[in-house]
């Protein structure tokens, strides 16, 4: 039952995260005016910002790559998705109609528009008002739109489900022996449970954790190396996905502590003292244990984040050098640099999952503590 819990929170959670949608800059009119006046040097250098960030943000559509016509049109290689608002009802329709946010799109007598990476109410002309500090003020309808993240999400989590199938159906016909890919796969979860969840769990309650652990751990290694493709999909380098994988093991781990647990933040102490000695001490140690409930969950989605979106700058800084430098010497040495890179971040994505899955089982464990079971074993000896 605990399992199903499990596993149905986190699919729960996992389509929340599709919430923060985020889609290409629409830059305004006067910004436009600002770029014409620049020199073509600066136009490059803006061109390379530009697709950094496309490639380190979400987007509303599925470009796979995209290139200029000798007229001098933009064409964009790819897919669109669907827009799903909350506006006065339900309000679902492609995300062509923004046409990469250059476009007002109209459906059902309502208008919106692109703006700073997210979807506002406005007009036929697409106006957009402000407050006095500049931000906009136009209406945001509740966006639950399938965005390019969201999309690689559903994949990962089908190839997962065919992958681990697979894998158990090999263990029932060749009685308990891997076959096929599953043979690549099946020291990585040995791994997770002898050297992960039972040293930091126990041997005892390990067994509940385990489709979570095995879970978020293949789930955040999947999603990195999908970073590392040419599909550019930065998933993990978004802070919503990284809080929603956060917000899970922060939940699992105050739904399922124990009551050891939970004395020990409110009364870490214990019986060393008399109540009135400890009184002082609890005014400063309370807060901290309850902030550091907090800071754990916090810690793990930064740290994932933090490393992850780093990694995808770097390397794109460095691919972006070769246009820099434009010559036989620079071009190659940067590529050079790229490809290191790249090699450095295959492993940085399977370390990131191996820490998120480890901090999780470490606080799993103070989590499920039990001292009247270990008191109970050390009267037995």
């Amino acid at each position: 039952m605990q399992r199903k819990f499990t596993l149905n929170l986190l699919t729960f959670l996992l389509v929340l995260i599709s919430f923060p949608s985020f889609a290409q800059h629409n830059e305004e009119h006067s910004e436009k005016t600002e770029i014409q006046n620049l020199s073509q040097e600066e136009l490059d250098k803006a061109e390379r910002k530009e697709y950094i960030k496309h490639h380190l943000l979400d987007s509303y559509d599925f470009n796979l790559f995209s290139y200029t016509t000798d007229k001098g049109e933009k064409k964009h290689i790819g897919f669109s998705l669907p827009i799903i608002l909350w506006d006065n009802g339900l309000q679902i329709f492609s995300s062509s109609k923004f046409h990469h946010g250059e476009a007002i799109a109209e459906h059902n007598g309502n208008y919106y528009k692109l703006y700073h990476n997210k979807i506002y109410k406005t007009d036929t002309e697409g106006s957009i008002s402000y407050d006095e500090e500049h931000h906009p003020i136009n209406e945001k309808p509740l966006d639950f739109s399938i965005t390019k993240s969201v999309v690689m999400i559903f994949i990962t989590a089908v190839l997962m489900f065919l992958l681990f199938t697979s894998l158990a159906k090999s263990y029932v016909a060749n009685n308990g022996i891997a076959k096929g890919i599953g043979r690549f796969f099946e020291p990585i979860v040995l791994y997770i449970r002898d050297d992960i969840a039972i040293p930091n769990i126990g041997e005892n309650k390990y067994k509940k954790y385990m489709p979570y652990l095995l879970t978020i751990f293949f789930f955040i290694w999947f999603l990195n190396i999908f970073g590392l493709t040419p599909l550019g999909v930065n998933v993990t380098g978004n802070i919503a996905i990284t809080f929603a994988l956060a917000l899970l093991t922060f939940l699992i781990t105050n739904f399922t502590g124990t009551k050891d647990y939970w004395k020990h933040i409110f009364d870490p102490l214990g019986d060393s003292m008399p109540w009135y000695g400890k009184l002082p001490l609890y005014i400063i140690l309370i807060p901290i244990e309850v902030l550091g409930m907090f800071i754990k969950p916090f810690s793990l989605l930064i740290r994932l984040y933090a490393n992850m979106q780093a990694g995808h700058i770097v390397l794109m800084s460095l691919i972006g050098l070769m246009f820099f430098f434009k010559s036989w010497l620079g071009s190659p040495l940067s590529f050079g640099l790229a490809f290191a890179i790249s090699l450095i971040e295959v492993l940085v994505a399977l370390l990131q999952a191996y820490i998120f899955t480890m901090l999780s089982a470490l606080y799993f464990g103070f989590a499920s503590e039990d001292h009247s079971h270990h008191e109970e074993e050390a009267h037995a000896h």
